[in-house]
C-alpha cells in the first residue's frame, strides 16, 4: 500500500484502532494516534481530540481518520484556507468499507483513498472529475514541477474526458507519469506541452516545466541580494529559460550563510544546496571558465559553473556558462531527467527554537508545530519532549536532565551543523528564561564557523505568566517584570536589588523558580521586600502545572505568602498595589486597573463643563 511516510492514522475507538494498526503495520513512518483509554494500540495517545487533530493538520500531516467523515469536516473547517497546500486528509469507515478523500486531494489524498480500499478491500469515494475519468490529476504534477498556466489544465482535462485529439510534445525532462497513466495522446491542435523552455501567453499549450535546470551562483561575501537575483532573473531570460524549471539554487558550502544566495532561492521558491570545494574541483575539467583565482579563494576553479555540473551529474551539461555581475556570477546546468533536490549537495542546517506553551496542545501556536513536524531531530528536556511526543513520535530525540541546559544547546548547533534541521524545545516561550539565549550567547561567544553557517530561527509559545494571567483574569494589564529566584546563574545580591527595585516602582511581579528542594528562604525574602512597599491583602496568583494535567490555580494574599505554597512548577504572580480581587459568579477573578476609570471621570467632567458652558 502506497502511503505517505508520515501519515498519521487517528482512531477515536478500539475497532478503528484495530483497523488503524493494521494498516499503519510495516509503512515506514506512519503513527497511529488514538483516543486515551479508547485505543490503547496507539502509539500517540491523546485526550483533548480536536485539538490533537488541529495540530496535526497545522503541521502539514497526511491524516487518515478511521472515524466518521462529519468529525473530521467540523473539527478541521477552522483552518481551511488553500487547496493547494493543505495536507491529504481521508476519512475512513471503521469496517473499511469506504475511503473518502475529504482534502487533500493535491495532494495524494486521492491516490491515499485508493491504496486504502486496495487494502481493506472497500470503495475509494474519489469525487475529483479529472481524477475519476483520468485516472490523473493534471493539476497536481510531480513534486517540483510547475504549470504555467494553471488554468489550461481544465479544457485539457476536458478535452481528454470528451475523447477529443490531444497531443504531447516533450522537450526537457520525461512525460513518464503521463504515460504511466494510461492516457492516449494524439495529434491534435492543442495539447500538453513539457519544457524548460519559457513561454508567451499566446502559447495554446498546456506547459509543464520539468525541474532539470540548476543555477550555479558564485558571488563576493555580503553581495546585495538584488543584484544576485537580478543576474539570476537576466540569465534565465537571455537564455530563454523557464524559471519554472529550476530545480535548486546551488554553490560552494562556504557560501552556505550567504544571504544573497538563499534569496535567490526563496525568489525562485526553491532550495538551496551546496558542495565542498573538493566536488566542484572535481568538475575543473567540464568549466568552460576555469579560474586560478577562484581556486586560490575557495580551493575550486569555478563555483558558479562547478556547482551547477555537479549538481546535473555527468550526463547533464552546462546550458548557460558562467555570467558575470559586478560582484556575483551565474551559471545554468540542465539534467536530462527531473531532479530532485533532496538528493543533490548539502542543505543548509537550520536551528529551531521553539516554545512549545505551557504544555497544553490548545496553546501551541500554530508555527511551533510546524517547526517541530519539519525537524529531522529533536534535542530537549525529556518532560518537554513528552509534551509534543504528537508532532515528534517517530523522530530521532535528545533527551536529558533539566540542568543540561548548555549541553542540549551544544548537540543541538552540532547537529544542525550537520546539515540538518534541528528543533530544541522549550517550555513557555523560548525567549523567557528559556534556551534561545544561551544559544545566542554561545554562537557570540564561540564565533565557530559551522555555527555561523546555520539558519537560526526562534518559534515564540505561550508564556506561564500569559497563561496564569488568563486563567485568572487580567492581573499584568498593566506594567509588569518577571524575576526569577534561582541564583544558579544570577548572584543573589543581583537578585535582591531587582526585587527592591521592582517593589519601589509598584510593579506586578512574576516570580519564576520560587521553590527548590534546596532553595527555599529566597521567597521568603521576596515576600518580605514586597510587603514592605505594597499593602498585606495584595493578590498573589499561584499557578502549578498550568496546561497539564493537575493543573491548580490559587489565590491567596502578600500577607499568607510562604515557600509551601510554591514549588518549581509554581508560578507566583504578585499584583501591585491596585490589583484587584473580585468574585463574580462562582469565580474569583484577578485584574490590575490601567487608570480607565480615572480617565473617564476626566472624560465626563470635561463634558459636563462643555454643557455648563453651552448651556
Amino acid at each position: 500500500m502506497n502511503v505517505p511516510a508520515n501519515t498519521v492514522f487517528f482512531a477515536l475507538t478500539a475497532t478503528g484502532g484495530d483497523l488503524a494498526v493494521r494498516l499503519a503495520a510495516d509503512r515506514p513512518g506512519a503513527e497511529v494516534h488514538g483516543l486515551v483509554d479508547r485505543v490503547p494500540q496507539a502509539d500517540v495517545t491523546f485526550d483533548a481530540t480536536a485539538d490533537h487533530l488541529r495540530a496535526l493538520f497545522a503541521a502539514g500531516r497526511p491524516i487518515v481518520g478511521v472515524c466518521a467523515a462529519g468529525i473530521l469536516i467540523r473539527t478541521l473547517a477552522p483552518l481551511l484556507n488553500e487547496k493547494y497546500t493543505e495536507p491529504a486528509v481521508v476519512a475512513l469507515a471503521e469496517d473499511g468499507s469506504v475511503a473518502v478523500p475529504l482534502l487533500g486531494g493535491h495532494h495524494g489524498a486521492n491516490a491515499l483513498a485508493r491504496a486504502l480500499a486496495l487494502a481493506t478491500g472497500g470503495h475509494a469515494a474519489v469525487t475529483t472529475a479529472g481524477d475519476i475519468g483520468l485516472g490523473i490529476a493534471l493539476d497536481n504534477p510531480p513534486a517540483g514541477w510547475r504549470i504555467a498556466e494553471v488554468a489550461r489544465t481544465k479544457d485539457v482535462a476536458a478535452a481528454l474526458l470528451a475523447g477529443d485529439p490531444v497531443s504531447l510534445r516533450v522537450e526537457a525532462g520525461d512525460a513518464a507519469w503521463l504515460m504511466e497513466s494510461g492516457l492516449s495522446f494524439l495529434d491534435g491542435a492543442d495539447g500538453i506541452r513539457i519544457t524548460d523552455r519559457a513561454i508567451t501567453a499566446e502559447d495554446p499549450a498546456l506547459v509543464f516545466h520539468p525541474p532539470v535546470l540548476v543555477v550555479g551562483i558564485g558571488c563576493e561575501r555580503g553581495v546585495d541580494a538584488t543584484e544576485v537575483i537580478d543576474l539570476v532573473e537576466n540569465t534565465l531570460a537571455d537564455a530563454g529559460l523557464a524559471p519554472g524549471a529550476v530545480a535548486c539554487v546551488v554553490s560552494v558550502d562556504v557560501k552556505t550563510d550567504e544571504a544573497a544566495v538563499h534569496a535567490a532561492a526563496a525568489h525562485l521558491a526553491v532550495p538551496a544546496r551546496f558542495f565542498p570545494p573538493a566536488r566542484l574541483e572535481a568538475e575543473t575539467p567540464r568549466l568552460a571558465n576555469p579560474s586560478d583565482i577562484v581556486f586560490a579563494e575557495v580551493g575550486c576553479h569555478g563555483v558558479a559553473e562547478g556547482a551547477a555540473l555537479a549538481a546535473v551529474g555527468g550526463d547533464g551539461v552546462l546550458a548557460v556558462e558562467k555570467q558575470k555581475s559586478k560582484r556575483a556570477t551565474c551559471a545554468i546546468g540542465r539534467s536530462i531527467a527531473p531532479l530532485d533536490p533532496i538528493e543533490i549537495g548539502e542543505k543548509r542546517g537550520c536551528l529551531s527554537v521553539v516554545g512549545i506553551g505551557p504544555g497544553s496542545p490548545a496553546w501551541r501556536v500554530p508555527a511551533v508545530t510546524k517547526a517541530l513536524a519539519a525537524a529531522d531531530e529533536v534535542v530537549g528536556y525529556r518532560l518537554y519532549l513528552d509534551l509534543v511526543d504528537d508532532v515528534i513520535v517517530g523522530k530521532p530525540r535528545h533527551d536529558s536532565a533539566l540542568s543540561e541546559e548548555e549541553a542540549r544547546v551544544r548537540l543541538a548547533l552540532d547537529k544542525a551543523a550537520e546539515g540538518k534541521d534541528v528543533a530544541l524545545v522549550c517550555s513557555g516561550d523560548a525567549g523567557i528564561y528559556a534556551l534561545a539565549t544561551l544559544a545566542f550567547e554561545l554562537l557570540d561567544r564561540e564565533d565557530r564557523a559551522d555555527w555561523n553557517r546555520l539558519a537560526i530561527r526562534v518559534e515564540p509559545g505561550v508564556s506561564a505568566i500569559q497563561a496564569a494571567a488568563a486563567r485568572i483574569g487580567a492581573p499584568i494589564g498593566h506594567d509588569f517584570c518577571t524575576i526569577s529566584l534561582s541564583d544558579l546563574l544570577t548572584p543573589w545580591e543581583e537578585i535582591v536589588k531587582r526585587l527592591e527595585a521592582a517593589a519601589v516602582g509598584d510593579f506586578v511581579v512574576a516570580l519564576y523558580n520560587p521553590v527548590s528542594k534546596s532553595r527555599r528562604t529566597q521567597l521568603e525574602t521576596a515576600q518580605r521586600v514586597l510587603v514592605a512597599a505594597r499593602p498585606v491583602e495584595t493578590p498573589v496568583v499561584l499557578a502549578r502545572n498550568l496546561g497539564r494535567e493537575g493543573e491548580a490555580i490559587n489565590v491567596i494574599t502578600l500577607g499568607e505568602l510562604t515557600p509551601d505554597h510554591a514549588d518549581m512548577l509554581t508560578l507566583v504572580l504578585i499584583g501591585n498595589s491596585q490589583t484587584r480581587l473580585t468574585k463574580r459568579g462562582e469565580r474569583d477573578w484577578v485584574y490590575t486597573p490601567r487608570g480607565y476609570a480615572a480617565k473617564m471621570a476626566k472624560t465626563a467632567e470635561s463634558v459636563l463643563e462643555t454643557s455648563e458652558c453651552v448651556s
